[in-house]
Order: structure tokens, then C-alpha cells, then sequence
């Protein structure tokens, strides 16, 4: 048992010292909380990007990003609702894609307008299915 306790405390101590190392030595590392170095710009998303929910998400924490998404300025959550030109898939996930990417964009299409607690991803290619256009 204390060889086991040794070796743990071995790789607890190899794995500090490689991360102290890293963040020492690394100017890419020293970023701050919104993930940019204190020397960089924000950028946006780009044109050609929409913010879809990650498939594997509880419903849950899609059902809340609907929600906060569909409150805010400039999002028109109407198509999602039953008879919507976004109804079908009848889905959360596909209902928070929808939300989420309205959001994106309304907030200026930036990495950090499709966060949602991690729950949301960023892609080029054009997520639109059948007569529900997402916009860009």
C-alpha cells in the first residue's frame, strides 16, 4: 500500500511540475478567462458560421439554453414553435441549435456568443435542413 501511495505521489508531482513548466515557459498558455492572450484581439466567427447545440447534451441544460436564447434581443424564436418553419425535427436538440445559433448571431457572431456552458459548437457548414434555414 505504500508503494502505491509513493507511485501517486510521483505522478501527482510529475504532473505539477509539467504543468508549472507549461505555463512558466509557454507565453500561448498565459491566456485569461475568456481564452484569448491579454495581446490578442477578439475575433469574430466569420461569415460563413452557425452555433449549433452539442448533440450530446442533457435535454435539461438544451431546454435552458432555449430559454435564455429565445429571451434576448433580436432572437425570434418563432419558427421552432409547433407550425414553425423550424418545428420539424421535433427534437431539443435540434429546437436549442436553432435558439442558439439565433443568439450567435444576434450577439455579434464572437466564439464566446456560442459557449453556453460548453454545450454549443461552432461550425462552417451550413447546418439548414429542408424548409428550416438557420441564418447566418
Amino acid at each position: 500500500m505504500k508503494c502505491g501511495r509513493q507511485l501517486l505521489a510521483l505522478a501527482f508531482l510529475h504532473l505539477a511540475f509539467s504543468l508549472l513548466l507549461c505555463f512558466g515557459a509557454c507565453p500561448d498558455a498565459r491566456r485569461h478567462g475568456n481564452g484569448r492572450n491579454s495581446n490578442q484581439k477578439a475575433s469574430s466567427g466569420g461569415e460563413n458560421t452557425w452555433c449549433i447545440a452539442k448533440p450530446s447534451t442533457e435535454n435539461f441544460r438544451l431546454n435552458g439554453n432555449i430559454n435564455y436564447s429565445c429571451s434576448q434581443k433580436g432572437v425570434d424564436c418563432k419558427p421552432i414553435q409547433p407550425g414553425g418553419t423550424c418545428y420539424r425535427p421535433n427534437t431539443v436538440v435540434s429546437h436549442a441549435s436553432y435558439a442558439m445559433n439565433l443568439f450567435y448571431k444576434a450577439a455579434g457572431k464572437n466564439s464566446w456568443n456560442c459557449h453556453f456552458n460548453g454545450t454549443g459548437i461552432i461550425i462552417s457548414e451550413n447546418p439548414s435542413i429542408g424548409s428550416c434555414n438557420y441564418p447566418m
